[in-house]
Order: C-alpha cells, then sequence, then structure tokens
C-alpha cells in the first residue's frame, strides 16, 4: 500500500480549509485517511499551520511521501519550531536550588551520672 501525506479539503466556497492526512494514495483526495496530523488555513496571514511534526516522521519513516505543499508546511513548521526551542528556559528564581553541605560535628559526650 502505497502511502501519502496530503491535504483534505474543507470549508465553504471560496473558503478553502485544509486537513493534513495520512492516507492510502488511491484513496480520493477528500475519501477516506488512515490518520489527521495537521490543519492548514491558506486564507489566514502569518504562520497558518499546525502539524504534528513527530506523527510526520513517523510516516515518512515508514515510507510516506508528503506531497509538494505538505513538504512546504513541514520545512516551515521545523523552522518555526527551532526558531521558538531556545527561549524557552527556565528562569534563575525558579530553579531548583540545592543547600550547600555541611560538615558533621561528632555529638559532644554526655557527662556520666555515677
Amino acid at each position: 500500500m502505497a502511502v501519502s501525506i496530503r491535504l483534505r479539503r474543507e470549508g465553504a466556497k471560496n473558503r478553502p480549509y485544509y486537513k493534513v492526512v495520512v492516507a492510502d494514495s488511491r484513496s480520493p483526495r477528500d475519501g477516506k485517511f488512515i490518520e489527521l496530523i495537521g490543519t492548514y488555513d491558506p486564507k489566514r496571514p502569518g504562520h497558518n499551520s499546525t502539524l504534528k511534526l513527530e506523527r510526520i516522521e513517523h510516516w515518512i519513516a515508514r515510507g510516506a511521501q508528503p506531497s509538494d505543499t505538505v513538504r512546504s508546511l513541514i520545512k516551515k513548521n521545523k523552522k518555526q519550531a527551532a526558531s521558538a526551542a531556545p527561549e524557552v528556559s527556565m528562569p534563575a528564581a525558579l530553579e531548583p536550588v540545592m543547600p550547600e553541605p555541611t560538615a558533621v560535628e561528632a555529638p559532644a559526650a554526655l557527662p556520666s551520672s555515677e
């Protein structure tokens, strides 16, 4: 079975909206699919797609072929994910603070009551 990652058209007339799906290449464009892995809204300005990159990598590793448009969307989403990743750091105020080890002194001998 040849598997492809492609767009499935939804939305109203003159208002397209696409879902990125994994489907058998022989099934119709809007027919049944194996897995839904993202969305794409071409009318929206700026960042207009959401993709599950780990699932896409999973399917590509198993031989799925992305369409040209989906390949472009994958590249854009990876680029955005890479630029957003370094910004996620823990502020110094929230980092766990470990107490410094102190020298353990031997307990003083108790006076005997003999």
